[in-house]
C-alpha cells in the first residue's frame, strides 16, 4: 500500500458549525470595520473639532489587539476555546456600548483600548476551528473566515453610512453592540471542540508532524498585511486625484473590488492551491506588487478597475495560500497559541502599514503608499521564490 497520508475519522463538528462561527464573526465585525472610517465625524461630537486624533485612534484597537492576542490564545488552549471565543464576543459588546455612550474623547479612547484588549474575535474563532478541524478541512474553514472578514469590510461601511441620517455613527456603536451579543448567544449552543484527530501516515502509523515553519508563516503574514493594508487609508484621495469629480459611490466600489474578487473566487482558488500554497503565495505577492505599481500610473476608470482586479487576484491567492500554510503549521501545535501569535503579526503589519502610509503620503502624496506596498510585495515575492528553491532556509 502507498504511504499517502490518511485522515482518521471523528471530526469534532461539521459544515453547519463552521458556517455558524464564520457568520458570528461577520456580524460581530460590523462596528469594528464599519465605524472607524467615520471617526472624522465622530470626534467633533466629543470635543475634537478638527478630528486631529482620528489617525491615532484608528490604530488604537489594532495596537492593543496585537498585544493581547498571544495571551488570549494561550489562555484558550488552557481553559477552553469556546469559553475564550465567548469572552471575545462579550468583550466587543462591552467596548462598543462604552464607545456609543461616551461623552468625552477620553472615555471614547478608553473604549477603543478595551475593544483591542477584550476583542480578538478573529484569532479566537480560528483557534476554535483549529481545535476541531485539521488539514484541508481547517484550511477551507480559514478561507471561509477570511471571506467573512472581506464581506464585513465591504458591507459594514455602506450600512453605517445608510443609517447615518437617522443615527449618528457615534451612537451606532451602542446599537451595533447588539450584534456581538447575538453572536455570543448563538455560539453558546455550539459544542466545545475536542481536539481534531491528527492525520496519520499509513506507513508509520503515527501522527504526522507540522508541515510548516512558524517563522515563515509569521513573516509572510506580516508582509502580506503590510503590503495590502498600506493602500487602504489614502486610496480615495488617490482616486480623486486621478479622476476628479468621481462620486463617493464609485470610489466605494473601486475600494471594494479586491475584496469582492476574494468573495467570488476564494473557494475555487483553495481547491487549486490545496497542495501548493507557497506557489500561490509567491504569485499572490507578485500580483499585489504589479497591481499596486499600476495604481501609480492608472489615470482612467478602466485602468483603475484593471489594477484593482489585479490587486484582488493577489489578495485572493495570498490569503488562501496563507490559510493553507497555517492549517499545515497547526498540526501538532496548540491552535489557540498559534492563531493568537499569528494575529499579533497580522496586526503589527497593519500598524506598520498605517504609519508608513501616513508618513509617505504626507511627504510625497497619495501615490507613495501604493509604491511602498508594491516594493514590499515584490521583495517578499522574490524571497518566497528563493526559499522555495532552497527549502532548508525555511526551517
Amino acid at each position: 500500500m502507498s504511504a499517502e497520508t490518511l485522515r482518521m475519522p471523528g471530526r469534532a463538528f461539521g459544515r453547519r458549525q463552521v458556517h455558524a462561527v464564520a457568520g458570528c464573526y461577520f456580524v460581530a465585525s460590523f462596528a469594528a470595520l464599519g465605524l472607524p472610517p467615520y471617526l472624522t465625524e465622530i470626534l467633533p461630537e466629543l470635543g475634537d473639532r478638527t478630528a486631529r486624533w482620528a489617525g491615532v485612534l484608528y490604530v488604537v484597537p489594532t495596537v492593543f489587539g496585537a498585544l493581547a492576542a498571544p495571551l488570549w490564545g494561550r489562555l484558550a488552549d488552557r481553559f477552553g476555546r469556546k469559553r475564550l471565543l465567548l469572552r471575545a464576543q462579550l468583550g466587543l459588546a462591552l467596548s462598543f456600548l462604552l464607545a456609543g455612550w461616551s461623552g468625552s474623547i477620553g472615555t471614547f479612547t478608553a473604549a477603543l483600548v478595551l475593544q483591542g484588549i477584550l476583542g480578538g474575535t478573529f484569532a479566537a474563532s480560528n483557534g476554535y476551528l483549529g481545535a476541531g478541524l485539521d488539514g484541508p478541512h481547517l484550511s477551507k474553514a480559514l478561507t471561509l473566515m477570511q471571506g467573512s472578514a472581506r464581506a464585513a469590510l465591504v458591507v459594514a461601511p455602506i450600512v453605517v453610512g445608510s443609517l447615518s441620517p437617522w443615527l449618528s455613527p457615534h451612537r451606532q456603536y451602542a446599537l451595533l453592540a447588539l450584534l456581538p451579543l447575538a453572536a455570543a448567544v448563538l455560539l453558546a449552543v455550539l459544542p466545545e471542540p475536542a481536539d481534531a484527530q491528527p492525520e496519520m501516515t499509513e506507513e508509520a502509523g503515527t501522527p504526522s508532524a507540522s508541515t510548516g515553519s512558524l517563522r515563515t508563516l509569521y513573516a509572510l503574514e506580516f508582509a502580506f498585511v503590510f503590503s495590502t493594508v498600506i493602500s487602504f487609508p489614502y486610496l480615495i484621495s488617490l482616486i480623486e486625484e486621478r479622476l476628479p469629480g468621481t462620486s463617493p459611490t464609485l470610489s466605494g466600489v473601486l475600494f471594494a473590488l479586491p475584496h469582492l474578487c476574494y468573495l467570488v473566487s476564494a473557494l475555487p482558488v483553495h481547491r487549486a492551491l490545496r497542495d501548493r500554497p507557497r506557489t500561490g503565495i509567491a504569485f499572490g505577492f507578485g500580483c499585489i506588487a504589479l497591481g499596486l505599481a499600476g495604481h501609480a500610473t492608472a489615470d482612467s476608470l478602466p485602468a483603475l478597475v484593471g489594477v484593482r482586479l489585479l490587486l484582488g487576484t493577489g489578495l485572493t491567492l495570498g490569503l488562501v495560500g496563507l490559510s493553507i500554510l497555517a492549517a499545515g503549521c497547526v498540526q501538532g501545535r496548540a491552535p489557540g497559541g498559534l492563531f493568537g501569535s499569528l494575529e499579533f503579526f497580522s496586526k503589527a503589519g497593519a500598524v506598520a502599514a498605517g504609519v508608513a502610509a501616513a508618513t509617505g503620503s504626507a511627504r510625497f502624496g497619495p501615490t507613495a503608499p501604493v509604491l511602498l506596498g508594491g516594493a514590499a510585495a515584490a521583495l517578499t515575492a522574490l524571497a518566497t521564490v528563493t526559499v522555495a528553491l532552497n527549502p532548508r532556509w525555511s526551517r
